[in-house]
């Protein structure tokens, strides 16, 4: 469909792409990874024909629908969100516009025999079953099930779009673009505005999405649910890996390995030929065998290392000074703004040393409740800080919060007291801060910059509690991984609101589910939150059809009280409902098996650890993973065979 063609683009003198190809076929589910600055973005701009090229070429389909969601753009105001999101329908809209017409021109006309009104009537007619192949009659449910999906609420739709923060009306672009269906997605980091529930959605939706997929994303784990190919972009080249995000971390191990092994054998090859030719070159006996030594060496292809960026943060946090073992305590704690009220009857209490992940869809107080506990906030009730905690914060808005007019210097040096400002270069260079990098302006930096030098204000000062609010959001995928280690590594408390599931697996051990006003604590790690809020859905999913299923049959028995099924009819049917129910039972027992078995293989990994090796730990873990796909599995099976049960139970009556 797409055909990258030797392909060259430089911006101020320095290669951003040197001489790339690629192609993107049909079906594609492409990753498109690199650290943060080597090109990734520029080069969805390419595809959708937003930037220019110096050299190479770019075939296109011609009829090719392209769906393109930035990091930023601009948005239309004034209209509800319902109203914007249905001008993805344009094509059924202007169809539609055109049936109305036609159909009023048939209402006033009354010459049913002329050859003008049979005209209007094939044209009705073709325009008819031009909105059916279009699916115009879907549209409603459609439009729907993507803004529900993307975390709007039916009370959401008929508000004005401009009501909604920047982060909520990208997601109604981005449902613009699933409505409309193109052959292509370009997709430009989607995951920035979206929690958990609305990732676990969107996840669903690519993976089974039927056109081509480029993805843009810092999440690892929606880029290995989606992607089946994973291309790097690395100091202007490209590498093509035909496999997820985590097998090509593998693979690209094992690649340079075997690149560095042949480069070192062909080099010790050469030097002894060239030490040969050196040694015998003016000796008429050897001539010959000189000569053949120089040819041999002319017709050697010279194997070429890839060059690797070992570029990357140095991210350690000082020791954390000593607090009381209670470090917050809430009673009653509520906060409204105005009339609306965000959180009500808060009561917890978070213990020194604790990391906590602040989880919940957008809107539901973790944010608030963050900047409640750093001071940011008034409230009601009461929320206690405990003794000698010292708090550092780093906010969702940080890119807003920082001085745009100072340079990255200035930005720490204004701040530093004591000692500590002999070193800003030095932090400044842990974070690649570097040379004439400290002297630009803030203005200039990038979104992951911008959070790089966040991140370096927070080490200024030893801390011991860290309060982070999205802190990952621009950080590339190698700066997460450092991030989180040194994370693991803070001997401090932590409380971290992210939606991202990869990031906070390991990292957290407690669970705050912020929902209706209030918050639940889960005494888990991410996964198994996910885990099971995902078995509460599916029985919630079974309840509601049961539900719906009486309200069925009651009108059912009602109506059709003399459309009895015949013996033979029943006898079959009753066979058919025994044959589901047991299928629903052993889906249940797989389940309850497999957890048993992940729950078992979990508390031998931690209890065993230090005594496996590195081939048993892979192995159990790798069986870890297995189930857990199994389980998935397993999942969708019941759910399907309690869909089929309701059906079968319909035919009853």
């Amino acid at each position: 469909m797409i055909s990258i063609n030797n392909i060259s683009v430089a911006f101020n003198g320095t290669n951003l792409f040197s001489d790339i190809s690629f192609l993107i076929d049909k079906k594609a589910k492409i990753g498109l990874v690199g650290k943060n600055g080597a090109g990734k973005s520029t080069l969805l701009k390419i595809l959708v024909g937003q930037q220019p090229i110096d050299q190479g070429s770019i075939s296109k389909s011609a009829d090719l629908k392209i769906g393109y969601l930035p990091q930023q753009m601009t948005y239309q105001s004034g209209k509800t969100v319902i109203a914007e999101a249905e001008t993805a329908f344009k094509e059924i809209n202007e169809i539609e516009a055109k049936l109305l017409k036609l159909n009023h021109q048939l209402g006033e006309r009354t010459d049913y025999e002329s050859k003008e009104y049979a005209d209007i009537i094939q044209k009705v007619t073709e325009l008819t079953d031009a909105h059916h192949i279009l699916g115009g009659y879907q549209v409603k449910e459609k439009l729907e099930k993507i803004l529900i999906g993307l975390g709007f609420l039916p009370s959401d739709f008929n508000r004005l779009t401009d009501e909604f923060s920047g982060g909520w009306r990208m997601r109604i672009e981005l449902v613009k673009i699933l409505l409309q269906e193109p052959d292509v997605l370009l997709l430009d980091e989607p995951t920035n505005h979206l929690d958990i529930e609305s990732i676990q959605w969107l996840e669903t939706f690519l993976k089974n999405y039927v056109g081509a997929i480029v993805l843009i994303s810092h999440d690892r784990q929606f880029l290995d649910t989606i992607t089946n190919r994973t291309i790097e972009i690395s100091l202007g080249k490209i590498y093509d890996y035909k496999t997820s995000y985590s097998n090509y971390i593998e693979q690209r191990k094992e690649r340079r390995q075997q690149q560095i092994a042949a480069y070192e054998n062909q080099k010790k090859k050469i030097e002894e030929t060239e030490a040969f030719i050196a040694r015998f070159r003016y000796q008429a006996t050897k001539a010959v065998q000189v000569q053949s030594r120089i040819k041999q060496l002319a017709k050697v292809e010279r194997i070429e290392i890839e060059e690797e960026d070992k570029a990357a943060i140095n991210l350690r946090f000082p020791p954390s000074p000593r607090s009381g073992n209670l470090v917050v305590e809430a009673k009653n704690l509520g906060k409204s703004f105005g009339d609306k009220e965000i959180l009500k009857d808060l009561e917890f209490v978070i213990e020194r040393g604790e990391k906590i992940a602040f989880i919940g869809k957008n809107g539901e107080g973790k944010t608030t409740l963050s900047r409640m506990i750093i001071g940011e906030h008034d409230f009601s009730g009461i929320l206690k800080i405990g003794h000698n905690v010292k708090i550092g914060y780093f906010a969702q808005n940080q890119d807003e919060l920082l001085d745009k007019k100072k340079t990255v210097f200035e930005t720490l040096d204004d701040i530093a007291v004591g000692e500590i400002r002999k070193k800003i270069r030095d932090i400044l260079g842990a974070f690649l801060f570097r040379g004439e990098d400290i002297d630009k302006k803030v203005s200039v930096l990038s979104g992951g910059e911008q959070s790089r030098l966040a991140l370096a204000k927070l080490l200024l000062e030893p801390v011991n509690l860290l309060v982070m609010d999205e802190p990952t959001n621009h950080l590339d995928l190698l700066t997460k991984d450092i991030l989180k280690e040194a994370l693991k590594k803070f001997d401090g408390t932590l409380l971290i609101v992210s939606h991202d599931r990869y990031f906070l697996d390991g990292l957290c051990d407690k669970i705050y589910e912020f929902k209706n006003k209030g918050i639940k604590e889960h005494l888990s790690g991410i996964q198994d939150f996910i885990d099971k809020i995902k078995k509460e859905s599916l029985l919630d999913i079974s309840a509601k059809k049961l539900q719906k299923n009486a309200k069925k049959t009651t009108s059912k028995k009602e109506k059709k009280v003399e459309e009895k099924l015949s013996y033979e009819e029943r006898k079959a049917l009753d066979k058919n409902i025994r044959k589901v129910k047991k299928q629903i039972d052993d889906c249940e027992a797989n389940i309850s098996t497999l957890e048993k078995n992940i729950e078992k293989i979990n508390l031998e990994l931690a209890e065993q650890s230090a005594q496996l090796n590195s081939d048993d730990f892979q192995e159990k873990y790798a069986s870890i993973e297995n189930d857990k796909k199994s389980l998935e599995q397993i999942m969708r099976k019941w759910e399907q065979y309690h869909y089929e049960l309701e059906l079968l139970e319909d035919e009853r009556f």
